[in-house]
Parts: structure tokens; sequence; C-alpha cells
């Protein structure tokens, strides 16, 4: 795991397989997707922690992110595969933890799951409710 913005946090995974564009997918006053060709459609990113592969799209993206925190909408955590600037920036300005994992630590990671996130110990716990 690698942290690029720091925190500690518990919630509920919402996990995509698809990348997400901020911008053209993140309603930015609700947190609900909007795109109808994404696996998310219709769900809302709030509160949640939102796993997924990688960001995509332009930079104005992480204003996007940015808005969805001011607008009380954002999610209390993201965990992706592969780091983009888009992502990283909009995170650490909207002070949302952001990590970094591998393939296999992706794959297990599962939707609905009850997880802690710490990135000063660096651990992702499964809790059990």
């Amino acid at each position: 795991m690698k942290v690029l913005v720091q925190g500690k946090v518990r919630g509920i995974v919402l996990k995509s397989e698809m990348p997400i564009n901020f911008l053209g997918t993140v309603d930015k006053k609700t947190g609900m997707i909007s795109d109808k060709n994404h696996d998310l459609f219709k769900k809302s990113i709030r509160n949640s922690i939102l796993v997924f592969p990688s960001g995509v799209g332009s930079s104005v993206g992480a204003y996007t992110i940015y808005s969805i925190k001011s607008n009380n909408s954002a999610p209390l955590a993201m965990i992706c595969k592969k780091s983009d600037l888009t992502v990283a920036t909009g995170c650490a300005l909207a002070n949302i933890p952001l990590v970094i994992v591998s393939s296999e630590e992706f794959t297990s990671i599962q939707n609905g799951q009850n997880i802690s996130l710490d990135t000063k110990d660096q651990n992702i716990i499964s809790c059990i409710n």
C-alpha cells in the first residue's frame, strides 16, 4: 500500500471495476454516478470508501473532487490500483485519504465490505459487523 493522502477512516466499500472520470461521471452536488455506462450508475459515493482502478479524464476532475467534498457528498476515502494526477490532486485539496494498492490487494477488497483504513499504520482491515 502506498499512501498519497493520509487519514484514518472506517466505512463500507463501494467498488467499481471501471475507471472514474470525476468531471463527467460524478454529480458534484449529490455524489451520484450519472454515467449510465458506468458500473456504479445511480449509486452515491457519499460516505463510502470508494475503490476503483484509476481515474481518467480532465484535470478539472480534481476540482470536482473538491466540490463533492464541499457539498458533503464525498467518499470517506479512495483506494486505487493506479495513481493519476487528477485524483491525487483532488484528494489532497479535499483532504480525502487516498491509497494505492497492488492488484492482489484490489482484488481482495469486496463491494459492501466494512473496512478500516489507517494510513499511519499502512493497514486496511476488514471489520466484522
